[in-house]
């Protein structure tokens, strides 16, 4: 974010940076509930209490003041676009891996990759 919100670290400023959110307007378009879906399908994991704080940052609140009430919608918007779309999870950091090993023929001229399954035969 690059004007301070108030409830937003600089940790959950960040996260919103990495999602694009990178101003108060960029937030208000979004809105608290678009913000935190992002996030989360980012793959962070934030608490609830991003949620509520990206909340109170809109009203200009501590996020300790929004009424219970709109906590509990906040909450029931979140899991209903999850249930509409839920969260998938992240693929593998990196494909599986095969040892390879350099195979040349006797004279030496032509040199290729074997897989170990290739070695198997």
């Amino acid at each position: 974010m690059s004007a301070k919100l108030r409830n937003i670290g600089p940790k959950s400023a960040a996260w919103l940076r990495q999602v694009g959110l990178r101003t108060a307007e960029d937030l208000a378009a979004s809105g608290a509930v678009g913000a935190f879906v992002k996030v989360r399908r980012a793959g962070f994991k934030p608490s609830l209490n991003l949620l509520y704080s990206l909340e109170g940052a809109l009203q200009d609140c501590h996020w300790q003041e929004l009424p219970e009430a709109r906590r509990t919608a906040l909450v029931a918007e979140y899991e209903a676009i999850i249930a509409d779309n839920p969260l998938k999870k992240a693929p593998p950091a990196s494909g599986p891996v095969y040892e390879r090993t350099v195979v040349s023929d006797d004279d030496g001229d032509d040199a290729s990759f074997a897989s170990e399954d290739d070695e198997r035969g």
